[in-house]
């Protein structure tokens, strides 16, 4: 379904929550429901909607009495959110490899092919802040869990992957060194085809806290930027 098919609410909180994730909105930057409006050209209702979805998501806080806020971004947050996701993901791709056919190897194939064609066309780009690379590494990274058969563990993976997205988009934008992430991909790809389910569990969890290193990498930095500021 194409964004503009879909009801006015959900649209609205599509927008809004991509925007977040994209880091548009900067961690505990005020949400004023009349600029988001007349930015998305929407009522305020299906704005407020979005912020109170948000908020039970984890990308925004409710303070009361005053609106809403961008979710801080944080050391702590971010290694809880590495730790639950090592216990979700790997749930969620022993299940897949397990029950994964030849159409869900083909899946993993297609978008691994995919994603390394837009890391060739933007050689000395910034890849990791490129919104076609993001999306086909995030198209990437879900066809791995597809052959899944838990609706609730795929939803909570998806989820999961969209709030470590905020943090990766954050330190790649403190970083003027590209990383680069194509031989990683690529091994993660052969050792889920292989079927080797611990190897894969495990080198899951090396790439997940990968980024958790540099992301508080990151978020050090910018507290060091802060003190010699003040």
């Amino acid at each position: 379904m194409q964004s503009n098919d879909l009801p006015l609410a959900e649209r609205t909180y599509r927008e809004l929550r991509a925007a977040i994730v994209r880091c548009e909105y900067g961690p505990g930057e005020r949400l004023r429901v009349d600029d988001i409006s007349r930015k998305l050209e929407v009522s305020s209702s299906p704005v407020r909607e979005a912020l109170s979805r948000l908020s039970e998501q984890g990308f925004v806080r409710a303070v009361d009495n005053r609106g809403f806020r961008v979710a801080p971004l944080t050391i702590e947050d971010v290694k809880d959110l590495t730790r639950v996701r090592g216990l979700i993901e790997s749930e969620a791709l022993l299940d897949a490899i397990a029950h994964g056919d030849d159409a869900w190897e083909a899946g993993i194939v297609a978008c691994g092919h995919s994603l390394a064609l837009v890391e060739q066309r933007l050689v000395g780009q910034h890849v990791a802040l490129d919104e076609s690379w993001s999306e086909r590494h995030r198209a990437f990274h879900m066809a791995f869990y597809a052959a899944c058969r838990s609706p609730l563990l795929l939803e909570l993976v998806s989820e999961l992957f969209d709030r470590a997205e905020r943090y990766r988009r954050f330190s790649a934008s403190m970083r003027s060194i590209e990383s680069r992430k194509h031989n990683e991909h690529d091994d993660l790809m052969k050792v889920v085809l292989s079927r080797n389910a611990t190897e894969a569990a495990a080198r899951f969890m090396d790439h997940i806290r990968g980024t958790e290193s540099r992301v508080v990498a990151a978020l050090q930095a910018l507290d060091r930027q802060v003190v010699a500021k003040a």
